[in-house]
């Protein structure tokens, strides 16, 4: 076994594998750059070795740098996490000329499956059922609409080298070929240095489901049951599970055999993943074969009881399996919510900044459930520009998909982040979603359920009811905490008020206490809109979750103290309460509503970001749907275009410029 490995990587992967590696014994090396220099993964790692500047091209992706630091520091092999160098054998065969251990598969297996278009060929060699498509390289926008032609709308342009939903887009008529063929180049060319793009048939109501396999050097195969990946935004994982509540025992066996026998065919060692498109009928379809570890490995290794990362370690150090097919067992279910430092209320488009608090909550076992949260960030981190959006992976694991989903539900109300935007608020709506709890998903669920992007969802009566006990007790606790003061000048005020108003958005809920007297802890009985309920809390002022039961059942929903009220997060739903008295909440009704400033001549930046292209000049008239300009964030490029017919008067930015979120970029007439 190594005595010491380096984590070609950054991030919640690096944290993930050095966790490992510890509990195996391993000492271990991390890389960073310019931007990572106080990054969690550096303080966890035994050693850490500077490689370069911010941008991943000049540091995370050299490869030379990679090697030079194992030199330096003794490490005999290599894991390259997720993304960056993770798939290119070109590294893999310069570290095995050097003597150093290379911790996933040999070169010939990345070559045959890691590039889309090669491994598509290899595929359908080998007689795997793969999706109608072109697969040679596309050489401009042209050719592109012929083929598209020839395949049938709509259609999938994909990035060759592509990952993680770069250098993707679906096309439903040749213009959005053209246009989709031009971003998708683009992006491809900047995130992976290699413009190549491919066109298949897009499957209308298909289903991402994926197989891990893990395979040794001496022969053995397995497969550890399936993902379900269709909970996707812009072709990027958002929610997974295991296993699918779609496929039946026939079907994932079929696909399990299907994988392994790729696997075997390209001589495969280490963790692999295979990922299928499935349609209505469970029809699968090869897509692609991921010769690294999943970002969504976690749910895996919670209903299989299997340490992917172990495994891995071991494969690379000449070890068998040690177990056959006929061991695994899956166990349970396992859910995984990816939070994004990205802003659900403005069309999810990425966030940065320093992590002001950051509180997630407690990992184990809890009730009939077990908590995992993978992360790569601290309070008081800051979310980079440089690199992709994701601040952790929350899992959650329990006998059953719904009681995994509560699980979830709950884990996500308390998991406090302040500072940045970032879609807790969106994954917590989503697990109340009757179509998700019913398991009716499609990659395009967020397009479809979401049309006009996300906003909080409205409470009904009852979930009022809850919000309104939350507020009217935190605001009885504060009102107790501070008549205690020992300097106060007035003595206490007695017995509390009886009635009270709690002002919740814009609606108003009447309710009434039935004690007199507020106890620490708390545990009242009280009448909301006509129906009494007790509610006992332990809440403490400055505290940023509420936990409690309310008429019984448990409650975890977060406060944060504003201008003259609270706002509450529970649910998904994210509103502003005002705890008042009867005559103050008659007054508040009288209040003038204040509007937002009119922005309709303005094109705002959405999100921090670089200017890529102007698309404009000064005095050009545009129609609704041109293209105004692209800005690039997080390695995305995010097109704006004109939402009705304008005139430019002024142009106020230029390419290459770095823009704050909701600086001007366009004026119009």
């Amino acid at each position: 076994m190594f005595k010491k490995i380096l984590i070609a990587n950054r991030g919640e992967i690096a944290c993930r594998v050095i966790k490992t590696a510890r509990r195996m014994g391993i000492a271990t090396v991390a890389v960073f750059s310019d931007a990572d220099r106080d990054a969690l993964h550096v303080e966890m790692a035994d050693e850490a070795v500077h490689i370069g500047p911010a941008a991943a091209a000049e540091s995370y992706l050299v490869a030379d740098q990679i090697i030079a630091a194992c030199k330096r520091t003794g490490a005999e092999a290599v894991h390259p996490g997720y993304g960056f160098l993770s798939e290119r054998a070109s590294f893999c065969e310069a570290l095995e000329k050097e003597g150093i251990v290379f911790i996933g598969p040999k070169p010939k297996a990345i070559r045959a499956m890691g590039d889309k278009i090669e491994s598509k060929k290899f595929a359908n060699a080998a007689n795997v059922s793969t999706v109608p498509g072109y697969l040679g390289v596309i050489d401009d926008a042209q050719q592109a609409e012929k083929i598209a032609a020839e395949i049938g709308y709509p259609v999938m342009i994909k990035a060759s080298a592509g990952g993680g939903g770069k250098g993707m887009r679906i096309a439903w008529s040749e213009a959005e070929v053209r246009d989709g063929f031009d971003r998708a180049r683009s992006e491809a060319r900047s995130s992976f240095g290699d413009d190549r793009v491919f066109i298949e048939k897009y499957v209308v109501e298909p289903r991402h489901i994926e197989i891990q396999v893990l395979a040794d050097a001496h022969g053995n195969v397995v497969y550890l049951g399936e993902r379900e990946c269709s909970i996707q935004r812009r072709n990027q994982k958002v929610v997974e599970e295991a296993p699918s509540p779609f496929l039946d025992a026939r079907t994932r066996a079929a696909m399990g055999e299907q994988s392994v026998a790729l696997a075997r065919a390209v001589e495969y060692q280490s963790a692999g993943t295979v990922e299928f498109i499935v349609d209505r009928d469970r029809n699968f379809y090869f897509l692609e074969m991921n010769t690294r570890l999943q970002v969504e490995h976690p749910v895996t290794e919670l209903v299989t009881g299997i340490d992917l990362v172990e495994q891995m370690i071991r494969v690379a150090a000449g070890e068998k399996l040690p177990f056959a097919q006929s061991d695994i067992k899956l166990n349970g279910w396992a859910i995984e919510s990816r939070l994004y430092a990205e802003d659900p209320y403005r069309n999810f488009l990425p966030s940065i900044g320093r992590l002001t608090r950051y509180r997630p909550p407690a990992e184990g076992k809890a009730a009939n459930a077990i908590v995992r949260n993978d992360t790569g960030v601290f309070e008081g981190a800051e979310i980079s520009m440089y690199y992709d959006p994701m601040i952790a992976k929350l899992c959650t694991w329990a006998a059953t998909r719904l009681e995994a989903i509560e699980a979830m539900g709950e884990a996500l109300d308390g998991f406090v982040v302040d500072g940045i935007e970032h879609n807790v608020p969106f994954l917590a709506a989503l697990m109340k979603h009757p179509r998700w709890r019913e398991g009716h998903l499609s990659t395009g669920f967020i397009a479809e359920e979401y049309p006009d992007g996300f906003s909080p969802p409205i409470p009904d009566s009852s979930q009022e009811s809850v919000l309104a006990a939350v507020a009217l007790s935190a605001s009885l606790i504060e009102k107790n905490r501070r008549e205690r003061f020992i300097d106060r000048l007035r003595a206490s005020s007695g017995a509390s008020r009886e009635e009270w108003t709690i002002k919740l958005g814009d609606n108003y809920v009447e309710a009434r206490l039935l004690e007199g007297l507020v106890t620490i802890p708390f545990d009242m009985d009280i009448e909301i809109e006509g129906k009494v309920s007790n509610v006992v809390t332990d809440w403490r002022p400055g505290d940023a979750v509420w936990r409690g039961k309310i008429a019984g059942q448990r409650v975890i929903a977060q406060i944060r103290p504003v201008l003259n009220g609270l706002r509450m997060d529970w649910q998904g739903i994210s509103l502003k309460a005002k705890v008042l008295t009867p005559r103050h909440a008659a007054l508040e009704k009288l209040m003038p509503i204040k509007l937002p400033p009119d922005t309709s001549k303005l094109l705002l930046c959405p999100m921090p970001g670089l200017v890529v292209s102007i698309a404009v000049v000064e005095g050009q008239e545009v129609k609704a749907g041109e293209t105004l300009a692209v800005v690039e964030a997080m390695k995305m490029e995010n097109v704006l275009r004109a939402e009705r017919d304008l005139v430019v008067s002024k142009i106020n930015a230029k390419p290459g410029e770095s823009l704050a979120v909701d600086a001007i970029i366009l004026e119009f007439a």
